[in-house]
């Protein structure tokens, strides 16, 4: 096989073209056989295979830049670039990442986990470049999806203003995860289906190139001769426009194509887009006919293309999707507001029902917030389903356009606490930091799925501001399910264990590892109870003054940042009211980032385990209870 003879870029630079479309579907063949195993983004690495050998059979990496956005489609790159025979640590703990990690290799030069950023950074490194007298490539390969997020158009209006030697590789799939909406692509389906543009545009450059010593007033009727072709063939040529030279559209799966139009960029002074055509999922048929499902995959077998999924109660996505549609058929003035994550937040089932009522921006999460503010302005209950790992990108809009007004907005925040494979980029872990100082927004997190459907009863019903329930990326409890759910208190908590010297304030799945620390407690003669603290803002603050006054010792308990997490909302609670002898220790997320792995792996990493807890109360205990336990 030729790709056991590929270790590193240079030993493409001898194959044939012929060799390179050999190479290309061995690595497919070679992607489908591992991710089979251990999951992952298979769609969007099918359909880059041959556009990632032309990148590398041409040009010289490390020294020249590659920078992927979001970098879930670097498969074939970490291949190419010696960690082949690490794919089957794939996004396992202390595995190969399945984004660009600069730590792996020299090759990876930018990471990301969010999308549209490809384009700012690769301007970052052009600039760069010049100012320091380098000649490196830059070229950054985005998708057409990424190109709904404003941060992408930013760059593009700078790189054009700028006039820097760089390239845009515009993979053009038509999908995000979901299929692409907007202006943009539609406008992007204009040019794939004429044909008629580049071959007139070749036609007319050949025969000015053949004019000798075109000069003066007769140089620019030729040049404005030319706009006025592309204005005429093709509505708008955006790129151009903004100051890039546009090439293409290829087939990306051509390679003699592919390789042709790259040589030709490479040969064009200032900032070119390659407008690359491929096809999600490339080669292996399940992918193909429904990349959407495919483009984050779970274990599958190759045969059928059946996925392997854990049995259990249904995840808390399935849970949240379903009630919404219940609260939906009564109260015609929810509306489901997502950006380009429909069948991740659990709304394809919502979007079937009531697809005048479902709105994907694509990935647009700053718009999505602001466009959910105006809505709620006119008398609607947007839904604003999002992971909390995107709402970071939307916080500005949370704060001024939805919190500063008071604006009835309900934000469901998905993959709350950690997210597994996906990794330090994806986790949920600083949402209730960065909002729960904000004015005006409350805070909750179900301790199961039960819980959950209640919160969101009470989420619609309430009409004094914007209110966000969070919850995780796992399965529920397996509780039964209320048919008819009450709404809950706003800020009143739950005790689930009366406690003598301790108390556990537990949110969400952190419920069953305090039960299971108060567990092993009991059999040493220890009462420790649990609080279902499941209103972060507001707290309950009732309780939290009863428990001072009963002296108990308080551990808070949370799969969030530590620093301005829920923890310290409690100590924050107990600064103001001027009470300073309640012993409070907070186990959470420490200041770090933590790696992909499963969920049981990262909480074992940080310390958020039964045992651990059980350790942190026996060093809370007063000296006489640590002689009955034989502690010293």
């Amino acid at each position: 096989m030729l790709l056991d003879q590929i270790n590193a870029p240079q030993d493409l630079k001898a194959l044939t073209a012929a060799q390179l479309r050999q190479l290309a579907e061995e690595i497919r063949q070679f992607l489908i056989e591992k991710l089979s195993v251990t999951g992952g983004h298979l769609a969007p690495n099918l359909g880059v295979v041959e556009l990632t050998l032309a990148m590398h059979y041409l040009f010289n990496s490390p020294q020249d830049k590659f920078i992927f956005d979001v970098g879930h489609q670097s498969y074939v790159h970490k291949i190419l670039t010696g960690r082949k025979d690490q794919f089957d640590t794939l996004r396992k703990y202390k595995g190969l990442c399945g984004f660009v990690k600069r730590s792996e290799s020299e090759h990876d030069v930018w990471e990301a986990g969010h999308s549209s950023t490809s384009l700012s950074a690769a301007m970052g490194m052009a600039l760069s470049r010049d100012l320091k007298g380098e000649n490196n490539r830059v070229v950054a390969v985005i998708g057409d999806g990424a190109l709904t997020g404003g941060m992408a158009l930013e760059a593009l209006n700078h790189i054009g203003h700028e006039k820097r030697n760089m390239m845009v590789i515009l993979n053009d799939n038509e999908m995000s995860i979901a299929p692409n909406v907007g202006a943009l692509h539609h406008y992007l389906g204009k040019i794939r289906t004429d044909r008629h543009y580049q071959k007139a545009k070749d036609e007319l450059q050949h025969f000015l190139n053949k004019i000798p010593a075109i000069g003066g007033k007769l140089a620019k009727t030729a040049e404005r001769f030319k706009d006025s072709l592309k204005y005429l063939l093709v509505s708008g040529i955006l790129f151009e426009q903004f100051g890039l030279t546009y090439l293409g559209p290829v087939d990306g799966h051509d390679m003699e194509g592919l390789l042709e139009i790259l040589k030709q960029a490479d040969t064009v002074p200032g900032p070119v887009l390659v407008h690359v055509l491929t096809v999600k999922g490339k080669g292996y048929q399940p992918a193909e006919a429904d990349s959407h499902k495919w483009h984050g995959a779970s274990a599958y077998k190759i045969e059928s293309g059946q996925m392997v999924k854990a049995v259990g109660p249904p995840m808390y996505t399935k849970i949240f999707g379903d009630m919404l549609i219940e609260l939906a058929e009564k109260d015609k003035r929810i509306v489901a507001i997502t950006p380009a994550m429909p069948g991740g937040s659990g709304l394809m089932d919502f979007a079937e029902r009531f697809p005048d009522r479902m709105i994907d921006v694509g990935i647009a999460e700053q718009h999505a917030a602001t466009l959910s503010a105006a809505m709620a302005m006119e008398g609607l209950k947007p839904v604003y389903a999002v992971y909390s790992t995107f709402l970071q990108r939307a916080y500005d809009q949370v704060v001024h356009d939805i919190c500063r007004q008071n604006l009835n907005v309900v934000f469901a925040i998905d993959r709350a606490g950690f997210v597994g494979p996906d990794g330090e980029t994806h986790q949920g872990v600083y949402d209730i930091a960065f909002l729960r100082h904000i004015p005006n927004l409350v805070i909750m997190m179900p301790k199961d799925e039960n819980e959950l459907r209640r919160m969101m009863k009470t989420a619609i019903e309430y009409n004094d501001g914007p209110i966000a329930v969070r919850y995780p990326r796992i399965n529920g409890v397996g509780v039964p399910l209320d048919a008819e759910p009450t709404s809950i208190p706003i800020g009143s908590w739950e005790t689930l264990r009366q406690g003598e010297a301790f108390t556990i304030l537990a949110l969400g799945p952190m419920i069953q590892v305090a039960e299971q620390a108060s567990d092993i407690l009991k059999r040493e003669g220890i009462s420790a109870g649990v609080v279902n603290a499941r209103f972060i803002k507001p707290l309950d603050e009732e309780m939290l003054l009863a428990l001072a006054e009963e002296g108990k010792r308080i551990l808070v308990l949370e799969e969030s940042s530590e620093l301005g997490g829920f923890g310290s909302a409690v100590l924050e609670f107990y600064s103001r009211k001027g009470i300073y002898d309640v012993p409070v220790k907070i186990v959470g997320v420490p200041d770090i980032f933590v790696e992909h792995g499963s969920i049981q792996q990262q909480r074992e990493e940080v310390g958020l385990t039964a045992e651990r807890v059980a350790n942190e109360l026996r060093s809370m205990a007063p000296r006489r209870m640590k002689r009955v336990t034989g502690q010293t």
